[in-house]
């Protein structure tokens, strides 16, 4: 290839073709579990996290319910993928060897959002969601019925040393995790003679980059467990969600939808969700109670 500025346009065009081709098409899994919120900020405060009211009957003048701050915000972060051609390679008319990578880079980026997502979800042990406790935790504080403060769990670690499972409500509004969204994926190229990479090192280079990150919904609409993923681990956590109560016994009507497992689990889960049968030989009254996301980044 001759080396002007005409033919590297046409090359950097080219290469943001293949990137954006299957940066579109790339396979995810997050838009199941995480509300996408767009961002027009370096960060969003979700200060009513925990303070949903309940309908009551119009009697009297309306009440108003206070929203209380919890001070959860979630910062958005700067993401980048960065790859160098040679111009030898340029110049030998050896491109199409990169596209590729260019390809490759699209995917990466398209599935960044799954990386975050599910990689959120494991460290949720640890990471505090609003109420200042680990997202799965054995002491979230709620206003019991009676008035008084109570302590509940959405947390099952007696399994030892063994993998852990999610059940999850994903039928609200809110999700159980929150996707931040504050700049898609842009495709960038240095070409010029004299940008240093090229006048340099006899290179050119071209990224991609973004802006986002990923917080916490209500820990309320999400189960973990490292039990044994059996008929009687899975209904235990399907009960403890459908039975949870928020502040003052307000029944909340949560509804599990999605068992999420690390692809070691992937054919128990199946047998547990997906079987006519179990391994007695009975009817399966566990199919299609939950649908099955094997998520290769837990």
């Amino acid at each position: 290839m001759i080396i002007n500025k005409g033919n590297l346009t046409a090359l950097a065009l080219a290469f943001k073709a293949a990137f954006q081709g299957v940066l579109g098409q790339a396979p995810s899994q997050y838009l199941e579990i995480a509300t996408v919120v767009p961002s027009t900020t370096g960060a969003e405060e979700y200060g009513w996290l925990g303070s949903l009211p309940n309908v009551r009957e119009w009697v009297g003048d309306r009440v108003v319910h206070g929203i209380t701050s919890h001070g959860y915000t979630i910062r958005n972060k700067s993401y980048e993928l960065t790859v160098a051609v040679p111009r030898p390679a340029i110049e030998d008319d050896q491109y199409g060897v990169y596209t590729p990578l260019m390809a490759e880079m699209g995917r990466s980026m398209g599935a960044h959002p799954d990386q975050l997502c599910y990689g959120l979800l494991a460290a949720g042990r640890t990471e505090k969601c609003y109420d200042g406790q680990a997202f799965f935790s054995k002491t979230h504080p709620v206003t019991g019925a009676n008035g008084k403060d109570a302590n509940q769990a959405n947390l099952d670690d007696s399994g030892g040393a063994n993998a852990y499972w999610y059940v999850l409500d994903t039928s609200r509004a809110l999700k159980p995790l929150i996707f931040q969204n504050r700049k898609a994926p842009n495709f960038v190229s240095k070409t010029a003679e004299t940008d240093d990479n090229v006048f340099d090192r006899a290179e050119y280079v071209y990224g991609a980059d973004r802006r986002c990150n990923v917080g916490f919904g209500f820990w309320q609409l999400a189960y973990a467990s490292n039990k044994t993923l059996d008929a009687a681990g899975l209904k235990a956590a399907i009960v403890a969600m459908t039975s949870r109560k928020g502040d003052n016994g307000r029944p909340l009507g949560i509804n599990p939808t999605v068992l999420v497992v690390p692809p070691t689990l992937e054919f128990e889960a199946r047998q547990l969700l997906e079987n006519a049968v179990n391994e007695a030989g009975a009817t399966n009254e566990l199919k299609g109670r939950l649908k099955v996301q094997v998520a290769s980044w837990l």
